[in-house]
């Protein structure tokens, strides 16, 4: 798994300066910023935040529910030594992390699908959404499992990790196709005010859409609370952005924002658990359907930014060093370690420094979304 680590160099990590917030700190400040939003956007948009079609009260059940739950699955999850395997060659801050209970996802994912379930009246798109998100957590399971299971960092081959989940995508894009009887393979261009007709093509499109956005939120999913605070911001935007259109998909997205936020209360630095690829695979899928189904895939790019610049930086690294590979059969490095956030770190910055600075510039590109795309 590329976010443990596969370029390194040695680099001493530099003491923290400048930064005198902790772990729970910075979950507590995106809670209260994202619930107050959500307080806001439910009174600009005429809903009561207490009902189950607003954007508050699906996000702040989920929080909660996944925040006590957590009490009594990690203890869980330490019994049946679910424990991390930390690779040697990665940073070695992080090797204290071994032994951290992983797979989180079994119980912040579920809670966010049942949620939005109940609340939606079980709406086609909203179960849609879920089974496409619990497939690709599944996908993340069986992975966590072999590494588990075989108690090094290789789970399921890469090959076989990327046929399951175009498998499931093919799934959900026949779906998509018979169950829409207008024509959808059009591209919204916002600022435009244009539409981008893709036809055919529109179906590898989405395929592609799922696939990398499922392994952009994994790439992300290597320092304590970094893909659950950024996913949550951006699938509430996403959820805001579409909630005059697609109220059924705005309850999801509220919901699985909440869950996020409530795995924060115990993924935060220090983490006491690790979402694994159970969890981070599932988020992905989770927005790019969302996407797909809304035609937002533009506001979804822009949304995905810190994804999109994670993935980059793992995709400049591979290439850079294939490409000054000599006859020794090593190459040179772009970046001290891939993914990006990794890098950061082996340059002086603290986990937390990192982590607040993604959390802003989501914060940041969520807002521009909010404000300025109109559905």
């Amino acid at each position: 798994m590329w976010s443990e680590g596969k370029f390194f160099v040695d680099a001493k990590l530099s003491p923290d300066q400048g930064l005198n917030i902790s772990g729970i700190g910075l979950a507590s400040l995106l809670a209260l910023l994202l619930t107050t939003a959500a307080l806001i956007l439910d009174w600009m948009g005429n809903r009561i935040p207490w009902q189950a079609t607003s954007l508050t009260l699906p996000m702040v059940l989920c929080a909660l529910g996944v925040a006590v739950l957590g009490q009594w699955v990690i203890p869980l999850l330490q019994a049946l030594k679910t424990g991390q395997i930390i690779r040697e060659d990665g940073p070695q801050a992080h090797l204290k992390k071994a032994g951290t209970p992983t797979m989180g996802g079994i119980f912040f994912i579920p809670v966010a699908v049942v949620v939005a379930c109940i609340a939606a009246n079980f709406a086609q798109d909203v179960v849609a959404v879920s089974a496409l998100t619990l497939s690709y957590g599944l996908i993340g399971w069986i992975d966590d499992w072999q590494i588990l299971r075989r108690k090094s960092n290789k789970g399921i081959s890469p090959r076989m990790k990327l046929a399951l989940q175009i498998a499931f995508a093919l799934i959900f894009c026949l779906w998509l196709m018979s169950s829409r009887e207008t024509n959808i393979t059009n591209i919204s261009l916002p600022w435009l005010g244009l539409s981008l007709p893709l036809g055919f093509l529109f179906w590898p499109v989405a395929g592609f859409v799922l696939v990398a956005e499922s392994n952009a939120t994994n790439l992300t999913d290597g320092i304590d609370g970094l893909a659950a605070g950024t996913v949550a911001i951006a699938i509430f935007a996403l959820g805001a952005l579409i909630s005059p259109t697609s109220p059924e998909l705005m309850i999801f997205c509220a919901a699985l924002s909440g869950s996020c936020l409530g795995f924060l209360a115990h993924n935060r630095n220090p983490a006491r658990v690790f979402m694994g690829d159970t969890g981070s695979l599932a988020l992905g899928g989770a927005l790019a359907s969302v996407a797909l189904l809304t035609n937002t895939l533009v506001a979804l790019f822009i949304l995905s930014g810190i994804f999109f610049v994670e993935t980059l930086s793992v995709m400049a690294q591979v290439s850079y060093y294939k490409a000054t590979k000599g006859p020794d059969g090593k190459g040179k490095r772009l970046l001290k370690m891939a993914p990006l956030h990794h890098h950061l770190e082996l340059s002086g910055w603290t986990e937390l420094q990192v982590v607040a600075a993604f959390y802003v510039i989501s914060a940041v590109l969520a807002l521009i979304c909010i404000t300025t795309i109109k559905m």
